[in-house]
């Protein structure tokens, strides 16, 4: 079973790249500018993959690149298809990857957390 793990990481590994490709050059719908894929899981039977896409702009609303993404998925996995030389090509779903978004705004409180500290010890000498 091992082996069908790492095929799949594999698979998704390619699709990512090849996806950012694809992104760039071929999908000209306005909503998918500014998108990147961070990630890509393949299922264990490659029917289905999970594409996980930031925004160049994290206070965006994602749902319109999500949209555009949906409209664009049969040109996508058509080019996926002729690209990777695989029997099928997994059915894609996107969701937005909030992570990059959450880790930036940890790093804004610790950064305030820091800079507020330092306040308060100046403030005790």
């Amino acid at each position: 079973m091992p082996r069908e793990f790492t095929r799949s990481r594999r698979v998704g590994e390619q699709m990512q790249r090849l996806l950012g490709e694809i992104l760039l050059r071929d999908v000209k719908d306005p909503g998918a500018y500014g998108v990147s894929v961070t990630a890509v899981e393949v299922s264990r039977d490659m029917s289905h993959a999970t594409v996980w896409f930031s925004l160049l702009d994290p206070a965006a609303d994602p749902a319109p690149a999500a949209a555009a993404l949906n409209r664009a998925a049969g040109m996508i996995r058509g080019k996926l298809g002729r690209a990777m030389y695989i029997r099928q090509v997994p059915e894609l779903h996107f969701r937005h990857d909030e992570s990059l978004e959450r880790g930036a705004r940890l790093s804004e409180l610790i950064n305030r957390a820091v800079a507020s500290d330092k306040e308060r010890s100046g403030n005790d000498e």
